[in-house]
């Protein structure tokens, strides 16, 4: 662009770092997010989630959350984007008390939790050891009206099993089932793992036989769909 005399603007800028949060690469979003007031470019909302996204992408939870600590200088409020951003870099680095505290900032922000945030938020506790935490931010969703999907779910069972609470683990097996939300992987390993702290040799093979079936079913759609 500079060869070819066209300036840069803030779609320019914001398409650069978004192909940059995409593969993770967090440096160059950054260098890019420094080169826009040379370019009198003035960054917007998504300049900032996207960089942050990327940076969250890199592991880089600290600087996610720097970020969004400059916004309100730049005249900016932060959006749900935004903070699942910031949720998810916090879970990434395995510090629950912050993921916690940027999700209690949001209603002050009118901001609106969606489900990408509480299974950021879940997952975090769930890294972090606090089942408890995990349960209760799970028991929140339906009075904030949002649906828990299977990460959640996952997530939760999975800090119930890591905590030794085989019991809860596998209550919330089934009210996925009462909820028609669809078990993965994930969510059967960790049910399975449950069983085992609890000696119930017979409901782990049950689960590990629903977990087969359901994988061979899946196969099935999917080779309907290319007949």
């Amino acid at each position: 662009m500079t060869e070819a005399h066209v300036a840069p603007n803030e779609i320019t800028y914001n398409a650069a770092i978004s192909a940059c949060e995409k593969c993770g690469q967090w440096q160059p979003a950054l260098t890019l997010l420094c080169m826009m007031p040379e370019a009198r470019v003035v960054p917007d909302e998504i300049t900032f989630s996207a960089a942050m996204s990327a940076c969250e992408k890199g592991g880089q939870w600290q600087l996610a959350l720097n970020l969004m600590s400059l916004m309100p200088e730049a005249m900016l409020v932060p959006s749900d984007f935004t903070y699942n951003a910031a949720i998810s870099g916090c879970e990434k680095g395995g510090r629950w008390q912050l993921a916690l505290n940027v999700l209690s900032q949001m209603p002050e922000a009118r901001v609106v939790p969606d489900e990408i945030t509480y299974s950021a938020a879940v997952s975090a506790c769930e890294k972090g050891g606090q089942w408890q935490q995990a349960l209760n931010l799970l028991s929140l969703m339906p009075e904030a009206m949002v649906v828990p999907n299977e990460i959640t779910y996952s997530a939760a069972i999975s800090a119930c099993e890591k905590g030794g609470q085989w019991q809860l683990a596998l209550n919330l097996l089934n009210l996925m089932s009462e909820a028609r939300v669809v078990p993965d992987e994930i969510t059967y390993s960790a049910a399975i793992n449950a069983c085992e702290q609890g000696g119930l040799c017979a409901v782990a093979v049950s689960l590990l036989g629903k977990q087969s079936a359901g994988s061979l079913n899946f196969l099935v759609e999917v080779r309907q769909q290319k007949i």
